[in-house]
């Protein structure tokens, strides 16, 4: 599928719930859910602010002697859990990651890929993929220190978030950080025209648009989390909702 903008802008004051990603699809073009995959590492690199959230949130649990565990949920490729598992080595940091996606073709691209990646660093921990969803941890009855997840929420039907939400209570013992766009005619416009040059053959393009007008408003996301759950700014055009167990909740934040 080509490529191209948007004749009309649509209207971003309500969200798109019944658009669907054509990654999302079961039958869509392999060829370029793998360029899509390939291209992650790039974009989220870009624009995801991992590398913050890593330093000012990940970072500060690691302890001497005690390995830090992390589950990333819907690891999709799996860039953020192996850019995650990178910035740890480098800073000394045992970070134990488990990324998990009910998704044949995700889970076998993130192995896939962490094997050629892991082959590069044979010193260097690399993270382990299952092909998992979240409720089958929380009913097998197992925990980890830091829960996240990336571009995830806005793929999720309301009732999907208050599921993911109660699942990630249940399997993280100190923190949460599901990081997700924030829909905005701003990011919406931006968006458009700086992710062509990376776009050709990939879903990029198309569906990052689409996940821009699923994407939630960070009130709607704080009245699906309810207590205890904090919905802060991330980077341009991100929020983070937060489960901080060694803070106090804080309100919901304009982004």
């Amino acid at each position: 599928m080509p490529d191209v903008l948007p004749r009309t802008r649509p209207d971003l004051s309500r969200r798109d719930a019944a658009l669907r990603e054509l990654m999302d699809d079961p039958d869509c073009d392999l060829a370029a859910l793998r360029r899509t995959y390939a291209r992650f590492d790039v974009v989220n690199l870009l624009v995801a602010g991992w590398s913050a959230t890593y330093r000012r949130r990940i970072r500060p649990l690691a302890e001497p002697g005690r390995p830090l565990t992390l589950l990333d949920v819907g690891c999709g490729g799996g860039d953020v859990a192996r850019a995650l598992c990178r910035w740890a080595r480098r800073d000394g940091i045992d970070l134990r990651i488990t990324g998990i996606d009910p998704d044949a073709r995700a889970h076998d691209w993130a192995a896939a890929r962490t094997a050629r990646w892991s082959a590069r660093r044979p010193r260097a921990a690399s993270p382990v993929f299952r092909r998992a969803t979240s409720r089958e941890l929380v009913a097998a009855g197992e925990t980890f220190d830091v829960v996240v997840s990336n571009h995830l929420l806005h793929h999720l039907d309301p009732e999907h978030v208050q599921a993911l939400v109660a699942d990630s209570e249940r399997l993280a013992g100190r923190l949460v950080v599901h990081n997700d766009l924030v829909r905005s005619p701003a990011a919406y416009r931006l968006y458009s025209v700086v992710v062509l040059p990376l776009a050709p053959g990939s879903f990029l393009h198309t569906d990052g648009l689409r996940s821009l007008r699923r994407a939630y408003l960070p009130h709607e996301l704080h009245e699906l989390a309810g207590t205890g759950w904090s919905v802060l700014p991330g980077s341009f055009a991100h929020q983070q909702l937060i489960r901080d167990r060694s803070l106090p909740v804080q309100p919901v934040a304009p982004c």
